[in-house]
């Protein structure tokens, strides 16, 4: 699932955490389902807040020099889009 998550961008994990969200909000599923469905929705939270911290050290590194914008190359993760 890690691997297939990799492969993933920001929006469609987004959504997908959204729909995750929304179905144990329902309440609906059972409890197994339910602890799958929020093991699933950690991971991709996870997935997201990285690739948020990624993109604020990609604005960071273009505001710090000397208050001009300059851009600057920016060392990719290993977890491409």
């Amino acid at each position: 699932m890690v691997r297939a998550m990799a492969k993933k961008n920001f929006e469609s994990a987004l959504a997908r955490l959204e729909e995750i969200a929304e179905e144990l909000e329902n309440g609906d599923l059972d409890l197994d389902i339910s602890l799958k469905k929020f093991d699933e929705g950690i991971k991709l939270a996870e997935y997201c807040n990285t690739k948020l911290s990624e993109a604020r050290t990609k604005v960071e590194i273009l505001l710090e020099k000397n208050g001009q914008l300059v851009a600057e190359p920016f060392e990719e993760s290993d977890d491409e889009d």
